[in-house]
């Protein structure tokens, strides 16, 4: 990565005023280093829904729980954020690893939930753990209230997102168990296997070269895309939060890619402009009721 910053520093970046983006905040670095190559509203703290199970993997990760080991799918304490509809049969069992793996490639709320169950200090432990790392990072806009990002309450900025994949990107199982294109869970007690596919398409295309992913939708964070990916010769973070439309955030993926070989990104839809403009008006609005509610 260090290797690759230097190649990187020996030529000028694209102009950023040449990339037009459809997501309404973004970030684009390169691998391994929390610099900015592109910034839009990338400090502008906003829901990141399920892109939250990074951290929960990274959280599971460098505890050094047993990746062998199987857990149990035990019942909810407590009621989802949102709806957290699951395939998986309560009180069944699955490895760790493979509890991990579908909840990054995914997104099975089921089993992030699971994870934090089945940790020293349990489920709050388990979220407390989650923003005493963020803190740990410099991920200082951050907060975590559940680790499946179910929660509107889950928010942080773009920028400390760079830092998060950064982090993420030391443990190669987030690298492997994210980019998984498909998998069959086989579970215990009772037996049986569930099918799984990535949510992100673009980790069966060879020419994309992903290497981690994570995607993720609330109504209150629009569509989400985290991924680290082979772009102008070079490995790169883009995070794009608040994206319009399912095909919004590969459509920007292109674009970010585009404009690191070309110089240019081409431009976006009118009706993706015109959702930035609706969603900056919310975002601005919900600031000045903060503002006012603080003072």
């Amino acid at each position: 990565m260090l290797l690759l910053a230097g190649l990187a520093a020996e030529a000028a970046p694209p102009e950023p005023a040449n990339l037009h983006l459809a997501s309404v905040n973004a970030a684009v670095a390169l691998a391994g280093n929390d610099e900015l190559l592109y910034d839009k509203n990338a400090d502008r703290v906003v829901p990141i829904a399920s892109v939250t199970k990074l951290m929960t993997a990274l959280v599971v990760l460098r505890s050094g729980q047993p990746l062998d080991e199987w857990l149990t799918f035990l019942p909810r304490h407590r009621e989802a954020p949102n709806n957290a509809y699951t395939r998986i049969r309560q009180g069944s069992e699955l490895r760790r690893r493979d509890i991990i793996r579908i909840a990054l490639m995914s997104s099975e709320n089921f089993a992030a939930y699971t994870l934090a169950r089945h940790f020293p200090g349990g489920y709050d432990g388990f979220v407390a753990s989650m923003n005493a790392t963020a803190r740990e990072l410099g991920m200082t806009s951050t907060t975590f209230v559940d680790p499946t990002g179910l929660s509107p309450l889950n928010r942080a900025t773009a920028a400390d997102l760079v830092r998060l994949v950064n982090a993420a990107l030391e443990y190669p199982e987030i690298g492997e168990f994210s980019t998984t294109g498909y998998f069959t869970a086989r579970f215990r007690k009772p037996r049986y296997d569930l099918a799984y596919g990535n949510t992100n398409v673009l980790v069966h295309r060879d020419s994309w070269g992903v290497g981690l992913s994570k995607t993720g939708y609330l109504s209150e964070a629009g569509r989400c895309l985290v991924m680290v990916s082979g772009m102008a010769d070079q490995q790169v973070v883009t995070v794009l939060l608040d994206s319009f439309g399912t095909r919004s955030p590969l459509g920007d993926a292109g674009r970010v890619k585009r404009w690191l070989t070309t110089g240019s990104s081409g431009q976006v839809a009118g009706a993706a402009k015109a959702y930035e403009q609706r969603r900056n008006a919310a975002y601005a609005s919900s600031a000045d009721v903060e503002h006012a509610a603080v003072n």
